[in-house]
């Protein structure tokens, strides 16, 4: 049977140039044969979002010109300075950074490079390979938590019950530092899997969430120090490295006890964030059923879902990126993408690679060959200017290199005729 949970960890979706060309994948090497026999729901599937919408188009979005003019210009300064990796450099990244520092360039690119930084040091990218989290049903249990199918409008509903933590039980059954190392796993599994799984099944960029804190109960006495630093722990590592993917939040149940704790919270979240936070009491059902269907609404917050079949709404993390279809769908994106570099490369034609030669037995599960060449057109030319942009990263990268070791030599060369000059002034010439 198939397990998302257990995929996700594999699926690469290109965003602009920022991936490299020859990078390593758990997927298969798919030949002609493998691309034959590949299911033919995913070709189905492909074809009915139609040749206006295709996936990448769908997955990226539309691109605002003057967004782009600013990330072009924000990418050249990254290139010059050398901060440019070739990976976490695409458009709603780089957009990230630059709205959260209100595309202040220079304050920007300091955080951008700090994200950077601690992904290295923190080896942010191996976490969700090697992160074991056998406590995860145990944890759920003392701190409820969990993804809850989407809004409106497609994006993911994230909800945690703060007024049920037992942080005592907690770190019986984990330590800080693996829960901490947990929740960024799951960050890299939004950003990763289940905001394109929601831009599939919405048909439009989906790059936020809608989240929900019910903090009934809550008040001063929920803060012991354990609870202080996991909490500042988490909100220092979502405000300063995962920018910009909240879309709103409903405090709900919010008593008294938790007015007077979030006036001293206040403090350490920024305008944007707190322009985007809605503190609610007791008559909070309305609010969210402008935004959340009933149905994708646990009871417990007034819906009518309950998700018995997995032990309650926050086991079960419902939502678009469990449907098979729509995870296969983001992995032969992938898949097509490395069929696409293979055969190239033989010299196979892109016809037979691709299994759209004629075939009595496939009928209308083939893509025809007017949408296949559209298609490969497509791919060559985003070949071709990936490449193009791939070399001007490395000859600027080598040019600010050059330019160093000429600064440094200039130094050493300036440093030598103040020395001669003191000598000449010394002997009295």
């Amino acid at each position: 049977m198939f397990r998302p949970k257990e995929t996700y960890r594999d699926i690469i979706i290109s965003r602009g140039s920022g991936e490299e060309e020859n990078k390593p994948s758990s997927l298969p090497k798919p030949g002609i044969k493998s691309m034959l026999n590949y299911p033919l729901r995913i070709r189905d599937s492909l074809k009915k979002l139609g040749k206006s919408k295709s996936l990448r188009v769908v997955l990226e979005g539309v691109h605002d010109p003057k967004d782009e003019k600013l990330i072009d210009s924000f990418r050249e300064l990254l290139f010059v300075e050398g901060h440019l990796t070739g990976k976490h450099n695409d458009y709603h990244t780089l957009l990230r950074f630059l709205r959260m520092r209100d595309f202040d360039f220079s304050k920007a690119k300091d955080t951008y490079v700090n994200y950077l930084k601690w992904r290295e040091e923190y080896g942010v990218d191996a976490i969700p390979k090697e992160l074991k989290f056998e406590e995860h049903a145990e944890v759920k249990k003392c701190y409820p938590h969990g993804y809850h199918g989407v809004d409106r409008y497609g994006r993911p509903i994230y909800i945690e019950r703060i007024g049920m933590v037992d942080i005592n039980s907690l770190v019986q059954a984990t330590t800080i530092e693996r829960f901490v190392k947990y929740h960024v796993s799951e960050q890299e599994k939004t950003l990763n899997l289940r905001f394109p799984a929601c831009s599939i099944t919405a048909k439009r960029h989906i790059a936020s969430t809608t989240s929900i804190l019910d903090v009934k109960g809550v008040g001063m006495s929920n803060f012991s120090k354990p609870a202080r630093c996991l909490f500042m722990d988490i909100l220092k590592i979502d405000s300063n490295y995962y920018p910009e993917t909240l879309n709103r939040l409903f405090i709900v149940n919010a008593g008294n006890g938790f007015r007077m704790l979030w006036k001293a919270l206040r403090a350490f979240l920024d305008a944007r964030t707190l322009a985007k936070i809605h503190v609610l009491g007791c008559n909070y059902l309305s609010n969210l059923l402008e935004v959340i269907d009933q149905s994708n609404l646990p009871s417990f917050l007034g819906g009518n879902c309950t998700c018995s079949d997995y032990g309650g709404c926050l086991f079960s993390d419902k939502g678009p990126w469990q449907n098979p279809e729509v995870v296969e769908m983001l992995q032969s994106t992938s898949i097509t993408e490395e069929i696409y570099n293979t055969e190239s490369n033989r010299g196979v034609a892109s016809e037979e690679a691709m299994g759209t030669g004629q075939n009595e037995d496939s009928g209308d599960a083939c893509l025809t060959r007017e949408e296949h060449r559209e298609h490969e057109d497509t791919k060559v030319a985003g070949k071709t200017e990936a490449q193009n942009i791939q070399a001007l990263e490395r000859a600027l990268v080598d040019t600010n290199k050059e330019i160093q070791a000429l600064k440094t030599a200039l130094d050493s060369t300036k440093a030598v005729l103040e020395r001669l000059e003191q000598q000449i002034q010394a002997l009295g010439v």
